[in-house]
C-alpha cells in the first residue's frame, strides 16, 4: 500500500468515526515528506467546503505562505469533487493520486453527478435562481483591476 494513501485512508477513518464529515481524507506532499493532512470536516465545521483536500491545500499553503503548491502532489481517497478538482488546479498541485472514484462514492450516497452535468451543459440549475445584475458596474472592478499597476496574478 501507498504510505501516503494509507495516511490519507487513517484521516478519513478518524473523520468519519469523529462524526466530522464524510469518509474523505487528504494529503499533501512534498519531495517525498508529508507537509499537511486532512479529513472532511463538513459536519463537524457546518462548513460545505470542508472537504478534506480544501483543507490540506489550506493547511499546505499556510505552512509555505503561498498559494502555489506546484512542487506538491495530493493523495486524496477519492476522486475529487468539482470543488475541490478547482482548488487542487489553482492551488497548482502537480499530481493527483486518488483511491476510490465518482461512480463509487454516488453509491453510498455522495453523489456529484448533478454538479458534473450542469459544468457539461447536460443539465440546468435547479436548486437555486441563477440571476445577472449589475453587470456594467460589476466590469468596473475589472476595469479598475486591470489598471492598477501593482497588482499581482495568480
Amino acid at each position: 500500500m501507498n504510505q501516503f494513501m494509507k495516511l490519507a485512508i487513517e484521516e478519513a477513518r478518524k473523520g468519519f468515526n469523529s462524526n466530522h464529515g464524510g469518509p474523505f481524507g487528504a494529503v499533501i506532499v512534498k519531495d517525498g515528506e508529508i507537509v499537511a493532512s486532512a479529513h472532511n470536516e463538513v459536519l463537524g465545521t457546518n462548513d460545505p467546503t470542508a472537504h478534506a483536500e480544501v483543507l490540506a491545500i489550506r493547511k499546505a499553503c499556510a505552512l509555505f505562505e503561498s498559494y502555489d503548491l506546484s512542487d506538491c502532489e495530493i493523495y486524496s481517497t477519492s476522486e475529487p469533487c468539482p470543488m475541490c478538482f478547482s482548488a487542487i488546479h489553482w492551488s497548482r498541485l502537480k499530481k493527483l493520486h486518488f483511491g476510490t472514484t465518482r461512480d463509487d462514492v454516488a453509491v453510498i450516497g455522495f453523489d456529484d453527478s448533478l454538479i458534473y452535468d450542469i459544468l457539461s451543459g447536460k443539465a440546468q440549475v435547479v436548486q437555486m435562481e441563477s440571476i445577472n445584475v449589475d453587470r456594467e458596474r460589476c466590469l468596473g472592478l475589472l476595469e479598475e483591476w486591470e489598471a492598477k499597476p501593482d497588482k499581482v496574478l495568480y
